[in-house]
């Protein structure tokens, strides 16, 4: 399935479409026809993939308000000690995790909760994996709170992405692992939460949107 997150790059395959019909104009110059063609239909066939929507099975572990599952697919760079004053109030501890372009961008839930704030910030496109690009790149910056607890997770812009989708609706209650948005053409997902939070993944581990475990809430 194409998420629908997809449909304002309609242009794109607008793009590649004429590339594929602009190689029947040079059919006299030899082999243009068929480079016109080819590069159309990768484009195409590139933006349909790219825009997927996979079906995903939420875990019944998460039916508990203190298990966290992965906003996103991807592969988690580091997680490390920061202090996060706003929201959790001083020591927590951050999940990173690089999406490459490869990947599927649709983002989900993760955890049962109410959205406390939901904010865009403008930044810079360091690369993804750019310890700096938490602080300094474009992204949005989203709050949640549940019976358990408070966290906070960012989509993150990178090189090559530079359009994010948030649909986190301030003072909405979601379920984990439910559609919020989505990050396009490669990024990072940071997840923040309180010191005391059990860790389920590692350094260099590939997760799956809605489907890994990541962490216990204190």
């Amino acid at each position: 399935m194409i998420t629908h997150y997809g449909y304002d790059n309609f242009s794109v395959l607008v793009f590649a479409g004429c590339l594929a019909i602009a190689g029947g104009a040079f059919v006299s110059i030899p082999a243009l026809p068929i480079i016109l063609y080819a590069l159309g239909s990768i484009i195409i066939a590139f933006a349909l993939w790219f825009f997927r929507d996979p079906a995903r099975h939420v875990p019944p572990e998460a039916k508990d308000d203190a298990i966290l599952v992965s906003p996103s697919d991807g592969k988690v760079m580091e997680i490390v000690e920061i202090d996060e004053p706003r929201l959790i109030g001083g020591k927590a501890k951050q999940i990173s995790i690089f999406l490459s372009p490869l990947d599927v961008h649709v983002n989900r839930m993760p955890m049962n909760g109410t959205v406390v704030f939901s904010e865009y910030k403008h930044g810079e496109y360091l690369m993804a994996f750019d310890p700096k690009s938490s602080e300094l790149n474009e992204q949005t910056y989203v709050g949640m709170t549940n019976s358990r607890g408070a966290i906070i997770f960012k989509q993150i812009t990178g090189f090559l992405a530079r359009r994010i989708v948030n649909t986190a609706v301030e003072g909405k209650t979601y379920s984990a692992g439910e559609q919020f948005g989505m990050m396009k053409f490669g990024s990072r997902m940071d997840i923040i939460v309180p010191d005391g939070t059990t860790i389920f993944v590692q350094s260099g581990q590939r997760v799956r949107g809605a489907e890994t475990l990541l962490a216990r809430l204190p």
